[in-house]
């Protein structure tokens, strides 16, 4: 979860979000490149004292200004493009489950087994324990085990809610009317922590998500 004047992101818990930090890196570091490379060629052309009245045209220059943002564009476009291939992708999960957003909680649904319901609501400050985080706790945990595919069906009663996860690299649109469906894998066991990640009305920020990882075998 994020922690006090965290600037990057959350400790990544799934393949899918190691990914996406890898892919971050990546893309920071062309451009700092770029930065520093146009920097220099700014600042040097400023200081520069040098005047060359015959230069009318730069056939040589133009067409590297031209060929090299291709070239980078496509560095930075492809591992994108992969990422979300397998963002979308569903393939064999262990476990599906069904969660739907109402103003302001979030229902769940364990389709697979006995077709289990419950309500998770935000645990009110007053009722707060010791080491509990403030509006990130619920009454009900969904709990999930790990090194598994969960499949995950995202829906809304009323109005447009988002299911997201940072730490997992899950945000899905809850939209009235429709289902929508992604996929994630833990790699580890613990707490993780979320949020509804659209306006949805006045207690908006009340609508937390926690997921419980645990090990199949103990």
């Amino acid at each position: 979860m994020a922690t006090w004047a965290q600037v990057s992101f959350q400790e990544a818990t799934s393949p899918m979000m190691e990914q996406m930090v890898y892919f971050h890196d990546h893309t920071m570091m062309i451009l700092l490149i770029i930065t520093v490379m146009v920097g220099y060629v700014m600042l040097s052309l400023c200081w520069n004292k040098q005047v060359n009245r015959n230069l009318l045209d730069g056939q040589k220059i133009e067409t590297a200004w031209t060929v090299l943002p291709v070239f980078v564009l496509i560095m930075i476009a492809m591992p994108s493009l992969r990422l979300l291939y397998l963002m979308d992708e569903v393939s064999e999960p262990s476990i599906t489950m069904k969660t739907v957003g109402h103003q302001w909680y979030w229902s769940y649904e364990y389709s697979d087994f006995n077709h289990i319901e419950f309500d998770s609501y935000m645990v009110p400050e007053s009722d707060l324990e010791k080491g509990m985080f403030r509006l990130l706790e619920v009454d009900n945990r969904v709990v999930l085990p790990m090194q598994a595919q969960v499949r995950i069906l995202v829906t809304a009663a009323d109005v447009l809610h988002s299911w997201t996860v940072p730490s997992l690299g899950v945000k899905v649109d809850a939209t009235p009317g429709r289902i929508n469906q992604t996929s994630f894998f833990m790699n580890r066991p613990g707490l993780f922590y979320g949020q509804c990640s659209e306006i949805c009305g006045a207690n908006h920020s009340f609508m937390p998500i926690t997921i419980e990882s645990v090990k199949t075998k103990t």
